[in-house]
């Protein structure tokens, strides 16, 4: 087994040859996970950040080594302009569910309590099946009682 301990984002067109590694996103998301490439060779991988859909993440042998994400059940949720793509992108956050935004449309999980969210909102939105790259959060969200502590400490 191979193991990746550092990645630098090696360019896809130093060579012809790609080889998946294709993985759900939620391993991909982990720091620390192993997987086995589309020609059988194993890789563990231990990292200080995930790695992305498409980024080539291993080169030897004129063969390049591409993380190939599985596409998932998604909703796709249109907006006319950025006041609805801000109140959507709200209730959706508000649910505590990752979203992925582009100009027109968000995509969301393909989760019953999205569904039933946007259903009793009378908001539109379709099936689909699609690699999902939500927006990953800049800093971590934690509910720890030592904080809690350390602030009624203080009166």
């Amino acid at each position: 087994m191979k193991v990746i301990k550092e990645f630098n984002a090696i360019d896809p067109v130093i060579f012809e040859s790609s080889i998946l590694l294709t993985v759900g996103r939620r391993v991909l998301a982990k720091r620390r996970w192993r997987g086995q490439a589309e020609d059988g060779t194993d890789f563990g991988f231990d990292l200080e950040k995930p790695l992305r859909h498409g980024v080539c993440f291993h080169a030897e042998q004129d063969k390049n080594y591409v993380i190939d994400q599985k596409p998932e059940a998604v909703f796709r949720v249109s907006y006319p302009d950025q006041c609805q793509a801000a109140y959507r992108a709200w209730q959706v956050g508000n649910l505590h569910f990752p979203a992925q935004f582009t100009e027109s449309y968000l995509l969301v999980e393909g989760d019953l309590a999205v569904r039933h969210m946007l259903d009793r909102n009378g908001i539109p939105f379709e099936e689909a099946i699609e690699v999902f790259q939500p927006v990953t959060a800049a800093s971590n969200h934690q509910h720890v009682p030592a904080k809690l502590l350390n602030y009624f400490n203080r009166w």
